[in-house]
């Protein structure tokens, strides 16, 4: 798995350099893992400008704006907030392309309606946002973090085109 990451975000950086253009990241659930990934790619400056860790809700609002009422309304683990996650870390970052992931790495923390492995992740870029749902079931905690982390680089490099 560790080879699929550092590949596929070796090929990130390259496309984004290649057509010039931005990234960064917005993450919750994976605590750094993806800026580490794409970090570990030679010449990944040119591209890659930053990320928001945003283990916390508070960080969520106050550096990516997230709508509190969102977080109440739908929960931290939601399409919503992975939107606006995403398009929080476009805009602070001044990116092309920002991604954002959420989710349930477990052990606990799960519920019925967003058991253990369920991960949302969003896209951002100047022409809009979507987000993803994805579920990482019967495995432990940093295997639901890494492959999160694989999707969304697969998410970024099909957002570049």
């Amino acid at each position: 798995m560790l080879a699929e990451i550092f590949s596929l975000s070796a090929e990130l950086v390259k496309t984004a350099k290649d057509r010039g253009q931005t990234i960064a990241t917005a993450e919750s659930c994976t605590g750094g893992l993806i800026g580490a990934a794409i970090t570990s790619a030679p010449g990944s400056s040119a591209a890659f400008k930053g990320g928001i860790i945003s283990y916390h809700n508070d960080v969520k609002v106050e550096f990516l704006g997230v709508k509190p009422d969102t977080i109440v309304k739908f929960g931290a683990v939601s399409e919503r907030v992975a939107e606006q996650m995403a398009l929080g870390c476009l805009k602070r970052l001044g990116v092309d392309i920002a991604v954002s992931v959420t989710g349930v790495a477990g052990p606990s923390g799960g519920s019925v309606e967003k058991p253990v492995g369920t991960v949302w992740i969003g896209v951002a870029t100047v022409d809009g946002v979507h987000a993803t749902k994805h579920f990482f079931e019967g495995i432990s905690r940093n295997k639901v973090r890494d492959h999160t982390c694989l999707a969304a680089l697969k998410a970024m490099l099909e957002a570049l085109g």
